[in-house]
């Protein structure tokens, strides 16, 4: 599933509401997007559903690490772990918000520029809110960290190169569908392409250091 955290409605200052959530997208049939569906349709809106529980896992690696020794072999990566309830958007302002909001965190202005999605599209797709309730993060930055005894041995060090193999998604030149007939790629898919990968590139060798 594609997913992007937002708080609908947007806040007036970004990154300053207390009711952050993160949205879903997938199909309709999915089973997450079935179970996250009321039980009982029929239920009164005074007992709204309660949601279903969920946690949401993701991790980048900006790096292998490698010692002197395999012992001390590691990876420099940051990650989330995220816990929370899925509600099913069922809004249809709420959910076009979401449609656009996951569009564009893939490649942003990517939803103006493309046709706006039928009905039978928008049906055949599910939302869902997850409001976060507890989360963790963990990071792993820096190079090596070394056995007090082998960084004594100068011979091993002189024999062995340690350090650290930055890593990093690096977006290709785009290959055009056999269908289109737009011409040139577009002026901002390219400044996309252009400052992900300078800006991927940048922050793992710097936490590489």
């Amino acid at each position: 599933m594609v997913g992007c955290t937002s708080s609908y409605p947007e806040p007036a200052v970004p990154d300053k509401s207390d009711s952050r959530v993160i949205y879903l997208h997938g199909a309709a049939t999915s089973r997450i997007i079935r179970l996250a569906q009321p039980s009982d349709p029929t239920t009164n809106d005074d007992q709204p559903h309660t949601g279903i529980p969920v946690c949401i896992a993701a991790t980048q690696l900006d790096g292998i690490v490698l010692a002197l020794t395999p012992n001390h072999h590691s990876c420099n990566y940051h990650s989330a772990v995220l816990f929370g309830h899925a509600y099913l958007v069922t809004d249809d302002a709420e959910r076009l918000h979401a449609l656009e909001l996951v569009t564009n965190s893939l490649v942003p202005s990517r939803w103006e520029n493309t046709r706006y999605p039928n009905a039978t599209e928008l049906k055949s797709t599910g939302i869902l809110r997850v409001e976060i309730e507890s989360a963790s993060a963990k990071i792993r930055t820096g190079s090596t960290g070394e056995d007090r005894g082998d960084l004594k041995d100068e011979g091993l060090r002189k024999r062995v190169w340690s350090g650290v193999v930055p890593a990093y998604v690096k977006l290709g030149e785009p290959v055009a569908a056999p269908t289109d007939l737009s011409g040139e790629v577009p002026r901002y898919i390219e400044e996309w392409i252009k400052e992900r990968n300078e800006e991927g590139e940048r922050y793992a060798r710097e936490v590489a250091k």
